[in-house]
């Protein structure tokens, strides 16, 4: 019995050491989730605020409510019970007693619904807006696009950090980071005291866009659209994730807007112009089939590796592309049709978003990489012809 009891407290000791390890790996993250947080964030936007402050109003109602149902209830349970000799009482209806307790409810509902209402009411309200962005849920990244406002023309993808996706594989064994797979390449800029509407679709499943302190989740659902739109209050940078679950890579979905004064964000949409123009290709370009490789390579790390993998041999019901038959046939028009329009099947999405040059370079590499030795070369001018 004493070998069990130190066994137990042994076994106890190394639980609370590593809880304790675990809790205190990360540290609270600005902008994102904290260590053993409990209550939500600090708001960045007045709708943010608005519902914090409704969630500890009606916490508190339906506590009042709990407290005194069931005080009243265990009071009379052991005040009345027949061990002290009391006897049931016989009594009728009452008009008055039930014309109380079906007023009362009744003006407790509308005290929680009226306040509900105006704020669910405004977090609809995407009218006037300073920015329009779009954002498109894609299996596993987010895609926004700049539709209005100052920064019009501007768009990219979102993907998680190549680093983080490959510490998660490897099972984060003995690292700590404060933005575990909250990281991205590319966050979405806004400026700061600027209304900004938000809307949403999707590519190939339903996702969510949503960030807590900012007040806004709204569903991305395929063939739909939706709108939703916050004011951030203060500068920064904010974190959230999609809140539908939407495949195997689920958690690498993150969402970061980074939200800067409105001089900095001038400054920001001059300088992605300047890099949207440096990257503008002339799709009447001939490539040489090394230089097209080489970006095409560039190409599948940031859009195809998460799915098909660094090897081309993809896992699950991904197909593989080493060796597939379409990447290996000598009628090139079969792959462009799929990167372009997608296979229907939930798993190969369209890529219609990419550049002709990009589509090009990256059906190139797949067809001369791992044991494809197609020697094939797709030009843009290829692509182009497709979109027809």
């Amino acid at each position: 019995m004493n070998k069990l009891n130190r066994m137990l407290a042994s076994s106890l000791l190394m639980l609370g050491t590593w809880l304790s390890t675990a809790a205190w790996a990360v540290n609270d993250l600005p902008g994102g989730p904290g260590v053993r947080q409990l209550n939500l964030p600090a708001g960045a936007t007045k709708i943010a605020e608005e519902q914090a402050w409704l969630h500890w109003f009606m916490l508190i109602i339906c506590t009042v409510i709990f407290i005194a149902v069931f005080g009243v209830m265990f009071y009379s349970i052991l005040k009345h019970r027949k061990s002290l000799g009391y006897k049931p009482a016989t009594f009728h209806e009452s008009v008055k007693v039930e014309i109380a307790w079906t007023v009362v409810p009744f003006i407790i509902v509308i005290l929680m619904a009226l306040p509900a209402t105006k704020v669910v009411v405004a977090q609809k309200d995407t009218s006037n807006a300073d920015l329009t962005i779009k954002a498109t849920g894609y299996q596993w990244k987010w895609g926004y696009d700049y539709i209005k406002g100052e920064g019009e023309g501007l768009g990219f993808i979102s993907t998680l950090d190549n680093e983080q996706r490959e510490i998660s594989n490897s099972g984060a064994k003995g690292v700590s980071i404060d933005n575990y797979l909250l990281k991205v390449d590319n966050p979405l800029v806004v400026p700061v005291n600027k209304k900004v509407r938000i809307i949403t679709t999707a590519n190939d499943v339903i996702h969510a866009f949503a960030v807590p302190q900012l007040g806004v989740k709204q569903d991305a659902i395929p063939g739909f659209v939706r709108d939703t739109w916050f004011r951030a209050e203060r500068t920064g940078d904010f974190y959230g994730q999609c809140q539908e679950l939407c495949g195997k890579e689920h958690a690498y979905m993150p969402i970061h807007v980074k939200v800067l004064s409105a001089e900095d964000y001038s400054a920001w949409v001059a300088g992605e112009q300047k890099k949207l123009a440096a990257k503008q290709d002339d799709p009447s370009k001939v490539w040489t089939l090394d230089d097209i490789v080489k970006r095409g390579e560039k190409v599948y790390a940031a859009n195809c590796v998460a799915c098909h993998q660094t090897s081309g041999k993809a896992a699950g019901p991904i197909k593989a592309l080493d060796g597939a038959a379409v990447v290996l046939d000598a009628d090139k028009s079969k792959q462009i049709y799929v990167l372009l329009n997608g296979q229907g099947n939930g798993a190969m999405p369209a890529w219609k978003q990419l550049s002709d040059t990009d589509l090009a370079a990256v059906i190139s590499y797949t067809k001369n990489n791992w044991s494809n030795k197609t020697g094939q070369l797709v030009q843009p001018a290829d692509v182009k012809a497709a979109r027809k």
